[in-house]
């Protein structure tokens, strides 16, 4: 198994990372924790998800006071992150930009173009992704980010 897809022509997109094992339980905590950590220091209420690389759901944390509509949402945003090895805010900028972005919409009734999903890849392989919700988007965002770098630094 290669760690990534082969290097693509000039002016084309950028090369996705494969798919590599499923995070381990012991991986998902460090990413929990850290997004954790992170809502806790902007005093935000969240519902955290961690999915394998095979979008099964690992954790879920629903913060005290976190809305209830999150519980549902932050699990298909880390799916949604998974199943394309892209974190879901390419889709919410290609949405807002309309034109043929909107297109995009077609493709997959799992895809979810709000910001807060993003990959996590240890090795240079995705190995399951974070999901968060409950906040704004670009909150979710950076709360996912946070439990991401745990894996890519």
């Amino acid at each position: 198994m290669t760690n990534s897809s082969p290097t693509p022509p000039a002016g084309a997109p950028p090369a996705l990372p494969t798919y590599g094992p499923p995070i381990s339980l012991a991986s998902a905590r460090r990413v929990m924790a850290a997004a954790e950590t992170e809502a806790d220091a902007n005093g935000w209420r969240m519902v955290i998800a961690i999915v394998d690389s095979g979008g099964n759901l690992v954790m879920l944390h629903r913060q005290d006071q976190s809305n209830l509509g999150a519980v549902e949402i932050a699990p298909r945003k880390a799916a949604a992150a998974v199943n394309f090895r892209r974190p879901t805010r390419v889709f919410e900028e290609l949405l807002v930009a309309g034109g043929a972005g909107i297109r995009m919409l077609a493709f997959s009734p799992e895809l979810l173009p709000v910001e807060g999903g993003v990959p996590l890849v240890d090795g240079g392989l995705v190995v399951g992704a974070i999901g968060v919700s409950g906040m704004q988007s670009h909150q979710d965002g950076q709360v996912a980010a946070a439990g991401a770098r745990v894996l890519a630094g």
